[in-house]
């Protein structure tokens, strides 16, 4: 077995194989396990069956207090998009009654770009710049799901509206914190104003990712296609203009690991052309994702004065939360029109 920080050991292989055998799926011993790296939420591991392999996704031995729901949550929407043409991890079963909740899907080939770049993509600059192009079409093809294949998830009645004062309540819930002065960031009244002032009138619901960026996608070995979206603990049924906002926010600003990207006017025109979604108010959408991520981030930074994070992570996040704040002022000032 692979040398790895993952304990396959917290797997009752045994056990696995009884309850394959009474899914219906294929039999025969379980060989080739091997860890999957990449998470440190989850253990993932890969393995075969019957001539068919497999990638199980379960809690840590020690789960995290809402680990097994996270995964109900993740398990529920893969099953909704088994049959859609979203690039999701193709679910093929799941055990959701019981605790440790897991699931099993099918192995997605294909790289994380944030790892690097193999060939062809290394050296095609058209493949990187498609790259950027087939991110926006994996998003609206997102967008185009009937939020009814999810009944009774998430809240979309609101959605929007509730933005603004969730994450400053959030922000505010790090006072809790010993020995955090509290925020300094330039521009966040500001920018919490100009969201209320502009709020879009108007959206229609779909499903969202919630975490939609380039490290949470997998490209195929071949080509530019996004084989997968991943990381699907945070979706939900809302606004999915949110997820493009999202995208734009995090975009490289100095394309990363992966240069020649498209610009982000580019992805927004791609990106409405293969919607009939309004884009007149992205950059709402894309100051949005600056706030909010901007006061995720800066809970580390509070987290570092109360001695519950290193405090070399809490500045290097402040420093990113004024960054996106400083994005946020420039597409406010119209910088994606």
């Amino acid at each position: 077995m692979t040398s790895t920080h993952i304990d396959v050991s917290v797997i009752d292989f045994d056990a696995l194989g009884a309850w394959m055998d009474a899914e219906g799926l294929p039999g025969g011993p379980i060989t080739g396990i091997a860890p999957v790296p990449g998470g440190t939420q989850n253990v993932m591991v890969r393995f075969e069956r019957g001539g068919r392999p497999y990638i199980l996704r379960r809690p840590p031995l020690h789960a995290r207090r809402k680990s097994n729901e996270v995964l109900r949550r993740e398990a529920r929407v893969l099953a909704a998009l088994r049959d859609t043409p979203v690039a999701a991890p193709r679910l093929v079963a799941a055990q959701t009654t019981q605790e440790p909740v897991f699931y099993l899907m099918e192995p997605v080939e294909g790289f994380n770009p944030s790892t690097g770049l193999p060939e062809p993509h290394a050296s095609d600059p058209a493949i990187r710049h498609r790259m950027g192009l087939e991110a926006a079409a994996a998003l609206a093809e997102l967008g185009r799901v009937d939020p009814g294949v999810l009944p009774g998830f998430g809240r979309p009645e609101g959605f929007l509206e509730r933005q603004v004062p969730r994450w400053l309540k959030e922000l505010d819930s790090y006072g809790e914190l010993d020995g955090y002065p509290g925020p300094d960031i330039p521009g966040l009244p500001e920018t919490a104003d100009w969201l209320t002032r502009n709020l879009p009138r108007s959206f229609t619901p779909g499903v969202m990712h919630g975490d939609y960026h380039f490290a949470n996608l997998m490209f195929a070995c071949d080509g530019p296609r996004v084989a997968a979206i991943v990381d699907w603990e945070m979706c939900t049924i809302g606004d999915p203009l949110v997820d493009l906002g999202w995208l734009l926010a995090t975009w490289p600003s100095n394309n990363g690991h992966v240069p020649g990207l498209p610009q982000p006017r580019e992805i927004i025109a791609y990106y409405a052309a293969l919607s009939d979604r309004d884009l007149s108010a992205i950059g709402w959408y894309a100051v949005m994702a600056c706030f909010k991520l901007g006061i995720v981030l800066e809970g580390s930074h509070a987290r570092a004065f109360a001695g519950k994070a290193p405090k070399e992570i809490g500045d290097l996040l402040h420093a990113t939360t004024l960054g996106l704040f400083e994005r946020a002022r420039e597409f406010m000032g119209g910088a994606l029109d």
